[in-house]
């Protein structure tokens, strides 16, 4: 892979990532929720979850996992109605109703983790994705591994560097907000995790 090839390469992720899908919405959330050092560990779920896609993906499993219509959507579906439920709750807890004594402890570090990874998994498409879309920039004549594992790097910071971008965003407005307004964040959050399980559900699950 030469580095023309991988500044185009750059390029069009820059262009893919250009359009918030359901991690970028999560990361927002999460970011105004818990403040933004906390909902790192929504980033890192996001990312590990696309490290093991991208492994499976270069492990030739992508076929597999694209036949298995009922897989895809057993787990597409699974997180789609997680990510419903915690936007449900978060606008239930943001109600003129609800008490701050009624509101829970604030999300653990592992639970923020999983909701990122749960959420990237359940991508029907990302194992197949990847192993389409990597191919389109490694050099056939040139050792496979090296050339997958600085696409998948780049991939990674850059998709890492994104979601930070989103938490910082959302952490400044978060800081800046009280009382009836908080309130209103919330459920702006909620809304955001709603849209994110809207945005995978409209995601296809045929084979390829």
């Amino acid at each position: 892979m030469t580095w023309d090839t991988w500044m185009i390469y750059v390029a069009t992720v820059l262009a893919l990532m250009s359009t918030p899908g359901p991690s970028q919405l999560l990361m927002l959330s999460n970011s105004a929720t818990h403040g933004v050092r906390r909902a790192l560990a929504t980033a890192a779920g996001d990312l590990t979850a696309n490290t093991l896609q991208m492994l499976a993906a270069g492990l030739g499993l992508a076929a597999l996992i694209a036949a298995s219509g009922t897989a895809l959507a057993v787990i597409k579906w699974a997180g789609v109605a997680y990510l419903i439920w915690l936007g449900l709750r978060m606008i239930r807890r943001a109600s003129p109703g609800a008490t701050d004594t009624a509101r829970p402890a604030r999300a653990s570090l592992r639970t923020l983790w999983l909701q990122g990874f749960v959420t990237s998994a359940a991508n029907p498409k990302a194992v197949v994705f990847f192993a389409a879309f990597f191919p389109q920039f490694i050099t056939p004549d040139a050792p496979f591994w090296p050339q997958f594992l600085a696409l998948s790097v780049t991939y990674l910071v850059m998709d890492g560097a994104c979601l930070g971008a989103y938490g910082l965003g959302a952490g400044w407005i978060a800081r800046r907000v009280r009382g009836p307004a908080r309130a209103l964040l919330d459920r702006i959050g909620g809304g955001f995790m709603i849209t994110a399980a809207v945005l995978l559900g409209l995601k296809s699950i045929k084979p390829t």
